[in-house]
C-alpha cells in the first residue's frame, strides 16, 4: 500500500442533531441534572411544608 494512502485520515462520522429522539433527548438531561446535582441536607424536624401552610394562613 502506498504511504500517500495509509497516512490519509479517513472521515469521521458524527451523528448529526437529527439522529437523536426529544425523548432520549430529555431523558439525557434529566439523567445528567441528577448525577450533577449535589444531595440535598437532611430534612428539619418540622417540615417545611407546615411552615409555609401556616405563614400563609397569618397572611389572610
Amino acid at each position: 500500500m502506498p504511504a500517500s494512502e495509509r497516512d490519509e485520515a479517513q472521515p469521521r462520522v458524527v451523528p448529526g442533531p437529527g439522529n437523536v429522539s426529544m425523548k432520549d433527548l430529555l431523558a439525557s438531561c434529566a439523567a445528567a441534572k441528577a448525577v450533577s446535582t449535589p444531595p440535598r441536607d437532611p430534612a428539619p424536624d418540622k417540615p417545611q411544608s407546615a411552615t409555609v401552610t401556616e405563614d400563609r394562613r397569618r397572611a389572610a
